[in-house]
This record gives structure tokens, C-alpha cells and sequence, in this order.
């Protein structure tokens, strides 16, 4: 059941109210322990306004067990509110706490998404960052999302954290569409994530990250993405006239 203290609504999206080590400690590693089936969304504010234009998108992040705040511009939109959220969660960083943990239990991972080539070089670098988690499978991202050989192969692996890198909203649905297939698993989307562990995205210096400007550094080493970058300002907005 979801109580207020334990979620800060933001334009419909319910945000778990925790820190990264909390989120981890005492929800996602006993759901691993307890074999649970769990599905954590990492949201940002290009996430949040794509669910208000998209109701059944909207949905699936209301039906989802975590949703999280990755991206500053949540965070800062929560203190608008006068509900603030104590932290900032990225993804990426409860990605690698995952497979540390997969590393020290040998759980079973499955990783889905990014080009084929892209998802080698990553599953690779991961393997030899944590030689002991075992990789249950892996499929490249471009396939129609209601490929039931796709879904299959996944089930097949018995997986107990399923990775999957779509880009969003892809990845919202695939899992929303299929996880209750499947009688336990940690399921997450992760974004581009793959692209980090290959190698062709390098994240923030930690003093980037630490400062919240992460999306400076990755707007700095990739132009391309200012477009998107125009979300932030367009969420912050819409949370000041709704406040």
C-alpha cells in the first residue's frame, strides 16, 4: 500500500521517497533475496512529460513497484512542491550496485538492449568487472517489442535481474507487457547504460556528478542533445504554475 510519507507525487508520476543505500538495502536486495518479481523505473523530467503526453505510458510508471528520481531536475522540482526528495538516484549507479551484488551471490543477469556489437563490448566489460555473476543471456535491442522468441529466449535464461535497455518509453512497456511471465526477476530499465559500460559514453567526472551537473557534462560532450535538455526548463515550468 502507498502511504504520503512514502512517495512524492510529481505530475501524476509517485517518486519513491528514499536514498540510493536505503533503496537498495531495504527494498531491492531482499526482493533478490526473497525472489520477488520487482520493476524499477529510473525517471528523469524527459520521463515525467512524456508520461503526461502519453497516458498509457502514464500507467505503466503508476503501476511500476519503484520509481525513482534519476535526474537533478526531479529533485529540484520536488522542492518546488514543498515535498522534497532527499537525493538524486541515478541509474546508472544502482545498475552497478546490482551487478555487485549478482557478483557476490552469483545471481543470473540478463541484459536486453543497445546495438549487437554494443551489447558485446558491454556484457564483456562487465563480465570482467564482476567475473562472478553469471550472464544468463543477452539480446540485442532491435526487435519488434512483441517478439514472443524475445520473451521466450529471457524466460529460458531464468534470469534474477533482467537489464533492459530500450531508451524509454520502449523499455517501460516491454517489461510492463511481460514481467508477470516470469515468477521472480528484478526487472529495470536502464537507458542508454550499455553505451556507458562499452565505453562510448563516458560519464561525469565524480565532481561533475556530485555537484548535480552531470547533465552539463553530457550536454558538453554531446552537443546533439540539446533538444532534449529543453525538457528540464519545460518540466521546472510546469511545476511553478502548478505549484
Amino acid at each position: 500500500m502507498r502511504t504520503n510519507e512514502a512517495y512524492v507525487e510529481i505530475k501524476g508520476i509517485p517518486f519513491f521517497n528514499t536514498t540510493h543505500y536505503e533503496l537498495l538495502t531495504q527494498h531491492l536486495y531482499p526482493a533478490l533475496k526473497e525472489q520477488r518479481n520487482i520493476f524499477l523505473v529510473t525517471a528523469n523530467p524527459e520521463i515525467v512529460m512524456e508520461a503526461e503526453r502519453d497516458l498509457e505510458y502514464s500507467n505503466i510508471l503508476r503501476e511500476a513497484d519503484y520509481v525513482i528520481a534519476d535526474g537533478i531536475g526531479v529533485v529540484i522540482g520536488s522542492k518546488l512542491m514543498k515535498k522534497p526528495l532527499p537525493e538524486r538516484i541515478a541509474g546508472f549507479d544502482v545498475m552497478e550496485d546490482l551487478l555487485k551484488k549478482a557478483n557476490r551471490d552469483q545471481l543470473r543477469c540478463y541484459f536486453l538492449g543497445a546495438k549487437e556489437a554494443v551489447l558485446y563490448e558491454a556484457v564483456n566489460q562487465i563480465k570482467q568487472k564482476f567475473p562472478k555473476l553469471i550472464v544468463a543471456g543477452q539480446h540485442h535491442g532491435y526487435f519488434d517489442l512483441k517478439d514472443a522468441n524475445v520473451v521466450n529466449n529471457v524466460k529460458e535464461a531464468e534470469p534474477d535481474i533482467v537489464f533492459v535497455g530500450l531508451g524509454f518509453p520502449n523499455q517501460e512497456k516491454w517489461i510492463h507487457q511481460f514481467r508477470n511471465e516470469f515468477s521472480h526477476g528484478l526487472f529495470m530499465g536502464v537507458g542508454g547504460s550499455f553505451d556507458g559500460w562499452a565505453g562510448h559514453v563516458k560519464r561525469a567526472p565524480e565532481f561533475w556528478r556530485k555537484l548535480n551537473v552531470e547533465w552539463l557534462y553530457r550536454l558538453i560532450k554531446q552537443p546533439s542533445r540539446w533538444k532534449r535538455m529543453l525538457q528540464l526548463p519545460r518540466f521546472i515550468w510546469h511545476i511553478l504554475l502548478k505549484k
